[in-house]
């Protein structure tokens, strides 16, 4: 008998047993039935993704596989033929016809070339370097023999992951190194135990191959080389920035790149890495699985920079009002840098100026010496961070507001106080004055620290010399004494007592009761005004050399007694004080 012939009963037998056991559990009855006629009669038939049989069914094309019912995928492929798959929808009980024919694609593939020869169920598909049809290179039958009919699978030399498949079950997997002019014999019946062979005819095999051949009873398939290239660029940036990814394969049927997934054939894509990060690519096809990597580098470090000019400024208040306030302009710049903001400013730009008219944190009264720090923070999506600082000394003073002080004559009645009554004299309309000169010199020492009060007491002319001195020393001792009692410190008080040398003469009088805008009506003895004016304690104000100017105070309640020629009585005094 014919050893194909043979071969082929033999095949037969086994394939309906194979049929039968992967058969569906359905009854026959409840079973789709697909026929399927296919070009080239070699090419292999998947259903949804498990490997059924080859076209080639004995004795014509048309092949039977029962399914069950429902939606299903079929795919056909051959290698050096473009795939094909279809969706169809098999009912019970029916017959549904495919026909599918194959086109070819891919150039002729040059060596140098090592063979992987297969023993096992010839019915069997073999795939290179992966699990799905995509890997698809023949099945058993056509890469089992090498006596008579040459049944070769062809490949570039390499380690292979082939995989002996057959109804959706794997019935041998594992790698196999193929060498140059070298024949590497599997057997899948011994659990896939190999046998390297000298080839050396492979080595006259110069001209390019196609990738499939077949005769009557001979099969050639060549496979061809996976290749791919890949790339970054720039391979260095900073936070921020974007590389731009390029890859290219060549009869691959994966491709993939970590942290992006699966990709096509060929193309370019933008990363934008936080980190430096590694991308590897992979193009995995029958003919090999290529990996190569490209690294981004990520710059995540900051440049920052922060000054102030001029580092220091004066400032200068009096009461509620600034005379000198100085201004400094604030200067920053970064790179790198996503998020810009300063202390106490807030959020900024990357890179820019602002003018500082800083004002003191002291509220109180006094020279002013202060420092403010002005801290940058700058940070980026990459983890970077900067922190610079730059700082601006406030220096200047803060003082009262200049106050004007209310400086006032005042005036005695005649004759006080006297020896017997040194604490009496001072009436109620004089206190009154007094109490205004005190406070607005106590204010106006805290801002002029020199200042001093110099009481100037004066008697009329009648008497003699030596008691008009005392009289004036009572006076301004009385002055002083309630001063003291309303806050102005004794030893800010001097005292002068003129007694009756320096009298006002009646034309100075005349002079000051022009100016005075309380003045009555008619003057019936200009002798008693020139003696009441002189009746005084002037107030001075040191070292400005301001003096009071005596202003008679016609318009005081007790002004009767404090005009008065003869000397009022202790009663009215006291009733007056």
């Amino acid at each position: 008998m014919d050893p194909r012939r043979k071969y082929s009963l033999v095949t037969g037998i086994l394939l309906s047993v194979l049929f039968a056991l992967a058969a569906p559990a359905l009854p026959k009855a409840k079973q789709a039935k697909l026929r399927i006629q296919v070009k080239p009669r070699q090419a292999y038939v998947f259903v949804d993704g498990a490997a059924i049989k080859e076209g080639n069914c004995l004795r014509d094309h048309f092949c039977t596989i029962w399914v069950d019912p429902g939606q299903h995928t079929i795919t056909v492929r051959n290698y050096g033929y473009a795939p094909e798959s279809r969706t169809v929808n098999l009912e019970a009980g029916k017959v549904t016809k495919l026909d599918i024919a194959l086109k070819p694609e891919g150039s002729a593939v040059e060596g140098p070339w090592g063979r992987i020869q297969i023993k096992g169920p010839p019915h069997a598909a073999v795939l290179l370097n992966g699990k799905s049809p995509d890997f698809f290179v023949g099945h058993v039958d056509e890469f089992d023999n090498s006596f008579i009919w040459q049944q070769q699978l062809l490949v570039h030399p390499g380690t292979y992951q082939v995989t002996v498949t057959w109804f959706g079950k794997d019935i041998w997997s594992g790698p196999v190194t193929v060498q140059a002019n070298e024949k590497v014999v599997i057997k899948i019946h011994q659990n896939g135990a190999t046998k390297t062979k000298k080839a050396p005819k492979l080595a006259k095999l110069t001209s390019p191959l196609p990738r499939f051949k077949a005769g009557i009873s001979t099969t050639t398939v060549a496979v061809a080389p996976t290749k791919g290239e890949f790339s970054a660029n720039p391979t260095s940036i900073k936070c921020g920035e974007s590389s731009q990814l390029s890859w290219s394969s060549t009869d691959a049927v994966e491709n993939e790149i970590s942290g992006i997934g699966k990709v096509g054939a060929s193309g370019n894509q933008s990363v934008t890495p936080k980190q430096t990060t590694t991308y590897d690519f992979t193009a995995a096809g029958p003919g090999g699985i290529v990996k190569q990597s490209a690294t981004v580098n990520v710059d995540s470090a900051i440049q920052a920079s922060i000054s102030i000019s001029p580092s220091e400024v004066r400032y200068h208040k009096v009461g509620d009002q600034v005379v000198e306030q100085g201004s400094a302009t604030l200067s920053w710049s970064t790179t790198n840098a996503q998020s810009v903001s300063i202390d106490p400013i807030g959020t900024v730009d990357a890179s820019g100026s602002r003018t500082l008219t800083p004002t003191p944190k002291q509220t109180g009264y006094g020279p002013v010496d202060e420092t403010d720090t002005y801290t940058l923070h700058a940070t980026n999506e990459c983890g970077g961070s900067e922190t610079q600082t730059a700082t601006l000394h406030i220096v200047g003073l803060i003082e009262r507001a200049h106050v004007k002080v209310e400086l006032t004559s005042i005036f005695f009645p005649t004759n006080w106080p006297n020896r017997h009554h040194r604490n009496d004299g001072l009436l109620r309309s004089q206190k009154e004055a007094l109490d205004k000169l005190a406070q607005t010199f106590i204010d106006h020492h805290q801002a002029e620290p020199d200042s001093r009060l110099v009481l100037e007491a004066h008697a009329d002319r009648r008497g003699s010399k030596r008691y008009n001195q005392e009289l004036s020393e009572w006076r301004a001792d009385i002055v002083k004494n309630y001063l003291v009692s309303k806050g102005v410190p004794a030893d800010l008080i001097d005292i002068k007592a003129f007694g009756k040398t320096q009298n006002l003469s009646l034309s100075e009088v005349k002079q000051l009761e022009g100016e005075n805008p309380n003045k009555p009506a008619t003057i019936r003895r200009w002798v008693d005004e020139v003696l009441a004016h002189n009746r005084r304690v002037d107030t001075v104000l040191m070292p400005d050399n301001l003096r009071s100017t005596p202003i008679y105070p016609y318009n005081a309640p007790d002004v009767t007694i404090i005009h008065m020629r003869p000397m009022p009585s202790l009663k009215r005094v006291r009733a007056a004080e």
